[in-house]
C-alpha cells in the first residue's frame, strides 16, 4: 500500500483509485460495515498453538473462514461502489486460501499502524494490506514472499515546473515536500538530506494530491501505483516517471506481502507454496492487473532478502 515504513503506513499504502474527496476514514467505515456483517460471535481468534509451526492452518480449515486485517486503502483493500470488499490483497487472499481449503475471508478493518499490533494481539489471523516487507517489521511478524514489487514516483504540478524526478532533486531545489503518515518515503527523503521536521505529513495520497493542487506542497511522494492512479482524476497535476529510491547509497526496490504471527510458520509456508504456483501460472498478474498493477510490478523477490534490508 505509498511504501509504509516502520509501524505505520501505506500506504500506502497510499494506493488509490478513488476520486479526490474520498477519504481514508470513509473507506475504513465501509470496511467496518462489511466486517460487522460477517463477525457474528467471533470477536477474537483463538490463542496460537505452541506446537512447532503452529496449528492455525488446521483451525482455519475447520472453521472455514480466515480473518484478514485490512487498512481500507485503494487498491489494496477497499469497498467498491457496489459496497463489496475488493482490492489486490482481499482478492489474492480469497484465491490463495481457497487453495488451502479455507472458503471464506472476513475483513477486520483497522488503521495501518495498528495492523501488526492487531495481528500479534490475535484480533485477526493474517495482515492482508499490501504491506511493505522491511527489516523492522520482520522483527515483529513473519511474511510470505512478496506478491508485488514497487518503485516510487511523485505527484507534481502539470509540466513539473521544478524538475523534480527523485529525492536528491527535492533537496537540491528546496522543494516543499509531502508524503503520507508512516510512509517509507519519509525515510528516503531524510536519507537524501531533507530535514524530517520540514516534511509535510498528510493522511493519504488524496490529501497529498490536494496539497500539491493547492500549492501547499511542490511534490508528494508515494508508490508509482499510488501516484499514477490518483492523478487520473486531476487536471492540474501529473505523475513523474517511477524511480528507485536510494538506501545506503544503493537503488532500492520495495516489495509487499501478507504478514503472519511469528509462530505460524506452517501457515506461512503453505501460503508461499500456493503463491509460487500462482506466480508461475500467471494467475497473480491476472488478479492484480485490474487494480492498476503492471507486469513490471510482478516479482520473484523473497521475504528473506527484503527482511535483510
Amino acid at each position: 500500500m505509498a511504501p509504509p515504513f516502520g509501524k505505520a503506513r501505506g500506504n500506502d499504502r497510499a494506493h488509490d483509485r478513488h476520486t479526490p474527496g474520498t477519504t481514508r476514514r470513509s473507506l475504513l467505515a465501509g470496511v467496518a460495515a462489511l466486517g460487522a456483517l460477517g463477525a457474528a460471535g467471533c470477536s477474537r481468534v483463538a490463542t496460537a498453538s505452541s506446537t512447532d509451526g503452529g496449528d492455525l492452518l488446521d483451525r482455519l480449515r475447520a472453521q472455514g473462514v480466515v480473518r484478514l486485517g485490512i487498512a481500507g486503502e485503494i487498491p489494496f483493500g477497499y469497498i467498491d461502489r457496489d459496497g463489496r470488499l475488493t482490492g489486490e490483497a482481499p482478492e489474492l487472499a480469497t484465491a490463495v486460501f481457497k487453495r488451502l481449503g479455507v472458503d471464506r475471508v472476513q475483513p477486520v478493518p483497522t488503521e495501518f499502524g495498528s495492523l501488526i499490533p492487531g495481528l500479534n494481539s490475535q484480533q485477526f489471523d493474517v495482515v492482508s494490506a499490501g504491506m511493505y516487507i522491511n527489516a523492522e517489521r520482520c522483527e515483529q511478524v513473519i511474511f510470505a514472499d512478496p506478491d508485488y514489487q514497487m518503485l516510487d514516483a511523485f505527484i507534481v504540478r502539470k509540466g513539473n515546473p521544478k524538475g523534480l524526478h527523485d529525492y536528491k532533486d527535492v533537496v537540491a531545489k528546496k522543494a516543499k515536500f509531502a508524503t503520507g503518515t508512516g510512509y517509507a518515503e519519509i525515510q528516503y527523503a531524510v536519507e537524501a538530506g531533507y530535514k524530517e521536521s520540514e516534511i509535510l505529513i498528510v493522511p493519504d495520497q488524496v490529501a497529498g494530491l490536494n496539497a500539491v493542487e493547492a500549492g501547499r506542497a511542490d511534490v508528494f511522494a508515494g508508490t508509482a501505483l499510488t501516484v499514477r492512479e490518483v492523478v487520473k482524476k486531476s487536471g492540474r497535476t501529473e505523475s513523474t516517471k517511477p524511480f528507485a529510491p536510494l538506501v545506503k547509497g544503493k537503488p532500492h526496490v520495495d516489495g509487499g506481502g501478507f504478514a503472519f504471527r511469528s509462530p505460524e510458520t506452517r501457515l506461512r509456508d503453505a501460503f508461499n507454496v500456493e503463491l509460487r504456483k500462482m506466480k508461475e501460472s500467471g494467475e497473480i498478474f491476472r488478479i492484480l492487473r485490474p487494480f492498476g498493477f503492471t507486469k513490471a510490478e510482478m516479482t520473484d523477490m523473497t521475504a528473506k532478502e527484503l527482511c535483510r534490508g
